[in-house]
């Protein structure tokens, strides 16, 4: 077993599958059924966010909250297509805000549609997917979720 302590050889990291990481922390990427996103809800008046939270602003309780599966259909509240972004980044692309029937809001890419006002519009009904964007330091995926129209 040649090589450097701590290090893995090409040969048996080829062996290995590859990781799905989630590139936000409330993106589950289960083994069985489909990616989706996790809410906190309040279990003193029900409110539900999209990221943990210690204190609920609604009721204004420290807690506790449970986590619970988002929809992951939702309705295009407000949009912007982006034509200047960072080098390396092609333009141009839409970017948005989906409410979900929970009563969060996503912000989020809008992919599988033409950046195009004529092609968007406030209210249309979107639903949400993944794909891989990146890959980690060690080889695994990294997964991002996005939401694209329903088709009809």
């Amino acid at each position: 077993m040649g090589g450097r302590p701590g290090r893995v050889s090409a040969s048996s990291s080829s062996l290995e599958p590859r990781a799905r990481r989630p590139i936000v922390p409330f993106l589950r990427l289960p083994e069985r059924g489909e990616p989706h996103l996790v809410g906190q809800r309040c279990k003193g008046c029900g409110a539900v966010y999209l990221s943990s939270r210690r204190a609920c602003s609604r009721c204004f309780a420290q807690g506790p909250f449970e986590e619970i599966p988002l929809s992951r259909r939702g309705a295009l509240w407000v949009y912007s297509i982006v034509h200047q972004s960072s080098p390396g980044v092609p333009v141009p692309y839409v970017v948005g805000v989906v409410d979900l029937p929970e009563g969060v809001a996503v912000r989020c890419n809008i992919i599988d549609v033409a950046p195009d006002p004529a092609r968007l519009r406030f209210g249309m009904p979107v639903e949400m997917t993944t794909a891989v964007s990146q890959q980690d330091r060690e080889g695994n995926d990294v997964v991002a979720f996005y939401f694209r129209p329903v088709e009809r």
